[in-house]
């Protein structure tokens, strides 16, 4: 199985922790964070992976190959000169995912204890086009997922709350985790350009009657390390 690891952005609010090293080399008792999000790939099954690159990013494969790729097969790169946001970055990424199977995709700054190989047999008994981990958390930006866990809409500070489908049932709202899995078919349907985020994506594919879907979560432990408070273990 394949995966992408997002590891590009430059993780400002983590600053001077990142003023010389990127986001996904800083470390919670010694160990960064782009090891802990390795080491439960492979034991979820992964064999290759490509990251996306940017802030420092040169720091990355040396790290990675002194090693052995923490265990993958092939570790693949996509550099981004200008950052592409998760949508533009995995649509750069897509060659890499010529086998045409499921693969998963990680934020590098997520931590959790999410059983990666049950949400991957739960994307592909759904058959959907993308399985988004979510679960009830506080955020500012839920997205909107029906009774059948269809994406249907979400909330922006900006927006308000956008509705692209009409439900089916009681609305959930739910926080993205930042881990997903996709059919490589999705691919081919990011007519986006430019940087955009892949949230973007699934909210007018889904506008269009894709199968964008959650996996809720609920029980998982989860910690999106974006502040210096949030870097120890779950």
């Amino acid at each position: 199985m394949k995966a992408m690891i997002f590891a590009a952005g430059r993780g400002t609010r983590l600053s001077p922790l990142t003023d010389s090293r990127p986001k996904a080399l800083v470390e919670i008792e010694g160990i960064t964070l782009l090891e802990r999000v390795v080491r439960r790939l492979v034991a979820a099954g992964v064999t290759e992976a490509i990251i996306n690159l940017h802030h420092f990013g040169e720091q990355i494969p040396p790290f990675l190959a002194a090693r052995n790729n923490l265990g993958l097969k092939r570790v693949a790169y996509s550099e981004e000169p200008e950052l592409l946001d998760t949508g533009g970055g995995l649509r750069q990424a897509a060659a890499f995912f010529d086998d045409r199977q499921p693969f998963l995709v990680h934020n590098a700054d997520v931590l959790s204890d999410i059983d990666l190989a049950g949400l991957v047999r739960t994307h592909v008994a759904s058959g959907a086009l993308a399985t988004l981990a979510a679960k009830a958390r506080p955020t500012a930006r839920p997205l909107f997922f029906d009774s059948a866990n269809r994406l249907v809409g979400r909330r922006s500070p900006s927006l308000g709350d956008v509705t692209v489908r009409p439900p089916v049932g009681a609305i959930q709202e739910l926080g993205f985790c930042g881990i997903q899995v996709l059919d490589p078919a999705l691919l081919d349907r990011l007519t986006e350009s430019g940087p955009f985020p892949i949230v973007q994506a699934y909210l007018r594919l889904a506008g269009e009657g894709a199968d964008i879907r959650c996996a809720r979560l609920d029980a998982a432990r989860w910690r999106d390390c974006g502040r210096p408070e949030d870097l120890r273990p779950l």
